[in-house]
């Protein structure tokens, strides 16, 4: 395999040595170079032509923000931006990954990467691997997005969506799509705690639907999307005829929280073939065995396509485990996702769970 060439930018010598020291310990990771500011990074892409860059929010002269939208314009490449588990440091990471950047490492309160250092090292390679998209989206407060045009009439009970790499920005094309009408959207994306509701409240200004973050025991509503809460699983359950959200705590043992397997299981159960499953770009292949469930019920399923995806992982091993009914394009996402909610002809089971 060939050495991933990584270029790690940050105004903290101790940053920056703390990843290298990190990343060094792979021997498919090569710390090809160093920089302290935008200015002088800008000079080391030329140079060094990395693979990836690891890209510290707050620097002088230059907001990694500002440099990761020159970035995205005019030399598109896998960022992972390194945040404060803060939330300043959130709504910042949630507006650079709208603009393209792959995904984001949280920098604990002391700064010690070292407790991350496997997250980090696995995220280095998933993003050499990447499709970056050249001019990434770029949203503001009066970014006006037209929704679809509701069905008006919908045969499916809920939308149950599983992302992770990518998944920010898919989401985002996804959720200002949805017409107000629409019935409730539950989502398990692969968050940080804390993310999560910064995520929803920013989306939530831009959409016709009303976007939070979900709560346990709260009953699920038309044209409300429920986020899962960072770091925990979230599932559906029956209470007194209603489908409400359920939040379990950390299971020691689950690599991804929230699992999108464990909320597409509890969907297959509790709504069987009165749902619509779908998986989005991600590493991995969580959602795989959940949304084949839902098939086996009979439930409608899509999964995003190469194409489209940042990281064709979780809907390639939904595909190839005979779990996706149809592969989408995320610019046909929203509107395929209505459609499968308001068909009446019943899909055939593939077995029965």
């Amino acid at each position: 395999m060939k050495k991933i060439k990584l270029l790690i930018i940050d105004d903290s010598l101790l940053i920056r040595t703390m990843i290298k020291s990190i990343v060094s310990a792979d021997p498919f990771i090569e710390v090809v170079g160093e920089a302290a500011d935008p200015f002088e990074a800008r000079d080391k892409i030329k140079q060094l032509n990395p693979d990836v860059v690891t890209l510290d929010v707050e620097m002088p002269r230059m907001d990694g923000l500002s440099f990761l939208e020159k970035i995205m314009s005019l030399r598109p490449m896998p960022v992972i931006m390194v945040s404060t588990l803060t939330q300043k440091g959130a709504d910042i990471t949630i507006r650079a990954l709208e603009i393209g950047a792959v995904d984001y490492v949280g920098k604990p309160v002391n700064h010690d990467l070292t407790a991350v250092g496997y997250e980090l090292i696995a995220k280095i390679k998933v993003a050499s691997g990447a499709r970056v998209r050249q001019n990434g989206r770029t949203r503001t407060n009066d970014f006006v997005q037209k929704p679809l045009v509701g069905m008006g009439h919908y045969t499916k009970q809920l939308i149950a969506i599983g992302s992770s790499t990518g998944g920010i920005e898919s989401l985002f094309d996804i959720l200002v799509e949805l017409p107000a009408d629409c019935p409730p959207v539950v989502i398990a994306q692969h968050i940080s705690k804390g993310f999560s509701e910064r995520f929803a409240l920013r989306v939530n200004k831009l959409c016709s639907v009303t976007v939070k973050e979900a709560e346990d025991g709260e009953e699920l509503k038309t044209g409300y999307a429920y986020i899962g809460q960072g770091g925990k699983h979230i599932t559906v359950k029956k209470s007194g005829g209603k489908i409400i959200c359920h939040i379990e705590e950390d299971i020691e043992g689950e690599n991804y929280r929230p699992s999108v397997d464990k909320l597409l299981f509890s969907v297959a159960r509790i709504l069987r073939s009165d749902a619509v499953g779908v998986i989005l770009t991600g590493m991995g292949k969580d959602g795989a065995l959940g949304l084949m469930a839902m098939r086996e019920n009979g439930a409608r399923t899509l999964g995003q396509d190469e194409a489209s995806s940042i990281v064709y992982g979780m809907p390639k091993a939904a595909m190839m485990a005979g779990a996706v009914e149809k592969q989408v394009s995320l610019s046909c996402m929203a509107q395929e996702i209505l459609y499968a909610c308001s068909i009446t002809m019943p899909l055939n089971k593939v077995g029965g769970v």
